[in-house]
């Protein structure tokens, strides 16, 4: 079952049986141990999908909004939230969700990807331990 989604004037089509199942499992196994989908949710709508990385990067922070709300309700009901940097974090995201499309429309998609690639696997090599994180 296709959807057909318009963005800025051009017309995609999206596999929503794909995006359901892989949605749920990256929401499963996010829940289950504690990581955002993020970078789960950006390969899904792009590889398994066929969207363009210009749609898929607004579009991931809003799949991943209503995961996040649920957990990050819980760590404050539990004090675990730093209200601060909640803060910084949810303008940093808001700016990028409006600039990042239209940065990413103009460039080449094959730079676009190469980009994410790149971040994608530093924040892996981090979680691993390979890199060290910043503190």
């Amino acid at each position: 079952m296709y959807m057909k989604i318009e963005f800025w004037g051009q017309e995609f089509k999206a596999n929503m049986v794909i995006g359901c199942i892989g949605g749920f499992l990256i929401a499963v196994a996010s829940s289950m141990f504690g990581f955002g989908g993020g970078p789960f949710v950006v390969p899904l709508m792009t590889v398994l999908m066929g969207l363009p990385m210009y749609v898929v990067v607004g579009s991931s922070l809003l799949a991943i909004f209503f995961n996040t709300l649920m957990a990050s309700s819980r760590h404050f009901g539990l004090g675990n939230t730093d209200l601060v940097l909640f803060a910084f974090m949810a303008a940093g995201a808001i700016i990028g969700g409006f600039l990042g499309p239209q940065i990413a429309k103009r460039l080449n998609p094959l730079w676009v990807k190469r980009v994410a690639v790149v971040g994608l696997t530093i924040l892996a090599l981090m979680l691993i331990g390979v890199i060290p994180t910043p503190r």
